[in-house]
């Protein structure tokens, strides 16, 4: 099992679940990550947060933490 997290940078993940609770797992999903959806990661910051990613054509930053919650293949 692969997060968000520990995908190198230039790499397009397809995410497969979404684990986390209640108000920051439905954030998550607002910002278009959902399951089935393929993500870009973009760039990672020198100290790895935050992570920049381009999901359904525009770029988001996401923290560590919560590309922690994102298990991608």
């Amino acid at each position: 099992m692969k997060t968000l997290k520990e995908t190198a940078c230039g790499q397009t993940v397809k995410v497969t679940k979404l684990t986390g609770e209640g108000p920051v797992k439905r954030r998550i999903m607002d910002m278009g990550i959902t399951k089935g959806v393929t993500v870009y990661v973009r760039k990672v910051a020198p100290l790895g947060d935050p992570i920049e990613v381009t999901v359904r054509g525009y770029e988001l930053s996401l923290r560590k933490a919560d590309a922690e919650m994102i298990i991608v293949e």
